[in-house]
């Protein structure tokens, strides 16, 4: 199957970046067990699980982790784990007993990884927060947004699952090879300030050589430069145009029937403005379908501006299965692609607890251990999905 096939993980289910990390190393092959809370979490957004898209391409054991037994029980997995990882505040694991001095003394080969938004060290490692704080702390924040106005929230793509999600994804991979050649395993911190702050690293060398001037809006790739601009269409939609070198934006012109003595290709930024405005005159002429059909497939460095309600039709994004439809809706499809070992989505996302019995024989419990456990409640088997349900 994928490539981290034969892999086995213990995900201690949370929100956010956890899962979305879960999510990338199952569809890349890896066995990932999701240990969910046996009462209602109390997230604050409590989605059908069909909804809860991070939570698919694994199986879910529902687990009283406040129990002695059910702490036992995980101690018990990590013996057979290759890695687990955990999204709590710094210590949660710990006074659970469940932290990396526990896992990794009934095994010490386990990878742990643990993200967190401040990370576990610092004056800010105990407080609260959410994406959108984590990247204000980066320059990140800041830098995203039109002139003139506040910084624009990226939706939680920057903090949550660039900077946390693909670095933990990265950081466990890596420190897994290293075990395997050590025969240890350590503690992988993937602090959500830290993966943003080092997304951030190219725009902190545009800044230093001039391409920045710290304002916001106004800058290269920022909406500041007339050749790298979202522009609204004649029926009210929008197209980007991104031809940033020169021979690209030759193509442009000559695509849109423009005058290159009218509108150059400039780094002067006080000449920005005058000329987005008459590229968006031009722009608003025609449609979002004319324009697609005039300027898509060349060298102009074009792409209409899509909704999620439009994204999965595109002819593009078909003929690659960019996306997948399940249950009559469609949703991303799993990346990156490999040429011998596929990814893959495995599953839709279970209900709570809808793989206990099943998961954990598979994972070496025995089976009087398990109804022992059934019975005094320290772990749930929920009712099973229909087959349907159970296939992307």
């Amino acid at each position: 199957m994928g490539p981290l096939e034969g892999v086995r993980v213990v995900e201690l289910a949370g929100i956010g970046p956890c899962p979305m990390c879960a999510m990338l190393l199952a569809e890349l092959g890896a066995d990932v067990l999701k240990i969910d809370r046996v009462l209602p979490s109390g997230l604050g957004v409590d989605l059908p699980a069909e909804h809860r898209l991070l939570e698919r391409s694994r199986r879910s054991a529902a687990v009283d982790l406040k129990h002695p037994d059910g702490v036992a029980l995980v101690l018990s997995l990590c013996e057979r784990a290759d890695i687990l990882i955990e999204g709590f505040r710094p210590g949660v694991t710990e006074r659970l007993g469940l932290g990396p001095q526990e896992c990794q003394a009934r095994n010490p080969r386990l990878v742990y990884g643990r993200v967190t938004g401040w990370g576990q060290t610092g004056p800010l490692a105990g407080a609260a927060g959410h994406d959108l704080n984590y990247i204000a702390l980066t320059g990140a924040l800041a830098a995203i947004g039109r002139a003139g106005q506040a910084p624009t929230p990226p939706l939680n793509l920057v903090g949550d699952f660039g900077g946390g999600a693909l670095y933990l994804a990265l950081g466990v991979v890596a420190a897994l090879i290293e075990a395997r050649r050590s025969g240890q395993g350590q503690v992988v911190d993937a602090a959500m300030v830290d993966g943003a702050a080092s997304l951030m690293t190219g725009a902190y060398g545009l800044a230093r050589a001039a391409f920045s001037d710290g304002t916001r809006g106004t800058n290269l790739l920022d909406s500041g430069a007339h050749f790298y601009e979202v522009y609204e269409t004649r029926d009210a939609k929008h197209i980007a145009l991104a031809p940033i070198e020169p021979k690209f934006y030759a193509e442009l012109l000559q695509r849109i029937g423009a005058d290159a003595h009218e509108l150059p290709h400039t780094l002067d930024r006080s000449e920005w403005p005058a000329l987005k405005e008459k590229i968006a005159a031009i722009v608003r002429t025609r449609t979002r379908a004319q324009w697609t059909e005039i300027l898509e497939g060349s060298d102009a460095c074009f792409a209409p501006v899509l909704g999620m309600d439009e994204a999965a039709l595109h002819p593009h994004n078909r003929a690659r299965d960019t996306f997948i439809e399940a249950k009559g809706h469609w949703q991303p499809n799993a990346a990156p692609r490999f040429s011998r070992t596929p990814s893959a989505v495995r599953g839709l996302p279970a209900e709570s607890g809808a793989h206990t019995r099943d998961a954990l024989g598979e994972w070496g419990v025995d089976s009087a251990t398990i109804e022992r456990l059934l019975g005094c409640g320290v772990i749930v088997q929920a009712p099973p999905q229909p087959a349907a349900e159970e296939k992307a």
